[in-house]
């Protein structure tokens, strides 16, 4: 998420309850941010998945993008 963000001319936030909305991570953004994960565990995400459409705040990416790695 860091990698995105900073090729955007952003960072990532040291608070990870922020909500994504406040620091302007749009849908376009996590898109991105899902194509660098495919691509890093060679599989593609179920974007139907019920914890995917929960996905609010930085932690929440975090923690998706941690249950992925480890699956």
């Amino acid at each position: 998420m860091g990698e995105v963000m900073t090729a955007q001319g952003r960072s990532l936030p040291a608070d990870d309850t922020v909500d994504l909305r406040e620091i302007g991570f749009r849908s376009l953004d996590f898109s991105e941010l899902a194509l660098r994960v495919e691509d890093e565990l060679g599989d593609e995400l179920n974007f139907d998945a019920p914890g995917l459409r929960r996905i609010a705040t930085v932690g929440d990416v975090l923690d998706f993008i941690e249950q992925l790695q480890s699956a």
